[in-house]
This record gives C-alpha cells, sequence and structure tokens, in this order.
C-alpha cells in the first residue's frame, strides 16, 4: 500500500485551504492511523476535488462535515480509504526477500511443524492491496511442499482498509503489469488463462481469506487467528511513531512463539520495539517472536 500517487494531475476549482487540509489530515488519522504530511497538500486537492463535485459539495470542510454527519458517512469511508491509498504492488515482488524468507523462515518453520506431528499453518497478510502478496505466499507453500499441501491445514489471512482491492483479490484476474516479476514457470503451473488477464488457480485461491479490515481498530486486530508470520509490507512507513508501535505491538501479541514478522525494504523495528529479535539474512531482516 501506497499513499497517494505524485503522478496525479492537479484539477481546475476547488482549493484546500490550510485549516481545511488540517480538519481532514487529522480525520483520516484519526480513522485509519495513516498520517499525511503538509507537503502533500495539493494532492489532497487532486484526488479530492472529482469526489467533492460528485457529491455537489463546495469545499472540502463540508466534505469533512459530510464524513462525520451525514446518513451515508459509513459509505463514504469506504471511498475515503480508496482515495488516500494507491496501491503498488506485484506477484513475486522482490524476490531477493522472498527468497530468504522461503529458504531462512518458512522451510525451517514448516519442518519444525512436522516435528511437532502436526500440519497447521496461519499466515497473516496485513496491507494485502489486490492480493498478488498473499497468492504469492500461497504458490511459495504450494513450491516447498509439493503434492503434500493438500494434506496441510493452511490459512492465509488477507486485509486491506480499501473494499475495492479487496473486491480486485477476490476476483483473482490479474494483467501483465501485477505479472511482471513473476516467473514464467509459475504463470504456467498456478495460473489459466482468460481473455482479461490470468485467473488464480482455485486450489491457491482458496488458501486466502480476503477481509476489509482497518489496523486502526484494536477489535479487528484482535479477530486474527494466531500467525505463524505476518506480512506487512511498504504499510508502516506511512503511519506515525505512536501507530507503529500500535499495530506492531498488536503483531507481537498475534504471533505465536517462535513466529516472524516480515517487512518492506525500507521499514524497519529501530526504535519502534525491542520485543523481536532480528535475524539478518541475504535479502530481508525477518523479526523473531521468542
Amino acid at each position: 500500500m501506497s499513499l497517494f500517487s505524485s503522478s496525479i494531475s492537479l484539477r481546475k476549482g476547488i482549493s484546500i485551504t490550510d485549516e481545511e487540509f488540517v480538519q481532514l489530515r487529522d480525520f483520516i488519522y484519526e480513522k485509519s492511523g495513516i498520517f499525511v504530511d503538509q507537503k502533500r497538500k495539493y494532492l489532497f486537492e487532486s484526488r479530492f476535488r472529482k469526489r467533492l463535485q460528485e457529491l455537489g459539495l463546495n469545499s472540502f470542510g463540508d466534505y469533512h462535515k459530510f464524513l462525520k454527519f451525514d446518513s451515508s458517512r459509513k459509505e463514504e469511508m469506504i471511498r475515503l480509504f480508496e482515495m488516500i491509498t494507491t496501491n503498488e504492488t506485484s506477484f513475486y515482488r522482490d524476490t531477493k526477500q522472498l527468497e530468504a524468507f522461503t529458504d531462512k523462515v518458512l522451510s525451517p518453520l514448516v519442518a519444525d511443524i512436522r516435528k511437532q506431528g502436526k500440519k497447521d499453518l496461519n499466515i497473516w497478510s496485513a496491507g494485502c492491496s489486490s492480493g498478488e502478496e498473499p497468492y504469492t505466499l500461497a504458490i511459495l507453500l504450494f513450491e516447498l511442499l509439493g503434492m503434500d499441501a493438500a494434506r496441510w491445514n493452511i490459512r492465509i489471512n488477507a486485509n486491506d482498509i480499501s473494499m475495492a482491492m479487496i473486491n480486485k483479490a477476490r476476483e483473482g484476474v490479474y494483467n501483465d503489469y501485477a505479472m511482471k516479476t513473476t516467473p514464467e514457470a509459475i504463470k504456467k503451473k498456478y495460473f489459466i488463462n482468460e481473455a482479461g488477464g490470468l485467473r488464480i488457480k482455485p486450489e491457491v485461491a482458496k488458501l486466502v481469506d480476503f477481509r476489509l479490515m482497518n489496523l486502526n481498530d484494536p477489535l479487528a486486530l484482535k479477530r486474527i487467528p494466531r500467525s505463524h508470520i505476518v506480512f506487512c509490507r511498504n504499510v508502516i512507513i506511512y503511519f506515525d511513531e505512536d501507530m507503529k508501535k500500535r499495530v506492531i505491538n498488536a503483531f507481537y501479541d498475534n504471533l505465536m512463539p517462535g513466529g516472524y514478522l516480515l517487512l518492506g525494504h525500507s521499514e524497519s523495528l529501530h526504535k519502534i520495539t525491542k520485543a523481536f529479535k532480528p535475524e539478518f539474512h541475504p535479502g530481508t531482516i525477518a523479526y523473531k517472536k521468542e
């Protein structure tokens, strides 16, 4: 998940005042935990103007009131979250990290679960966007387990704040851009060619449960089943320090002892928490709950 997009061109029309920017910025932070810096004020204008026109509103102040008091405010919150996030992702994104994850985290974890005489594995993909990450994790498990995959009880809980992204993920059809970093052999093995693109095969799709969720909702976080692994890549960089700590603490509480947290390359737990033990591998840092 990434915040806004600098490529959006400004449209002529309603401008946002400094006071309106602060009102809307604080409202978004209160509801989602996402903090928008003052320097992105012009992106507020470009992203929200069309929506104000669609609603027949004359100012950003009116939109703030609409979000707080209108009878359709719950539905509008869904639109709001879609407008403040732009999702840049693909299958097999960051190959080196995924290779290190498979070799140094997933394989030993699977071996340990087998030694315990169990075949249960839970993974949480937090901020899953349009599904490329959790589906990639499902494919990695099929590649690792082979024929034995059918005998495992695997659950990948995938959540995002955007209903549009959740719906796209559930549909499971992807264009060439989403597949740009995917090996050809993987495409042939786990996808079906359709007129609209490539569809993820049913046996892969059934491992993933997509649900709408706000990481700023403590009760929603507690409803996620205990996990062996939490993936949350390129999400917490859009949170302030307080929100980061709350979310990371929730991940820690969710993880089983010996479980792992994986973040994006530009993210770390430095100055956030010392509760995890960092394991340094070529391509990634895996944070272990001991």
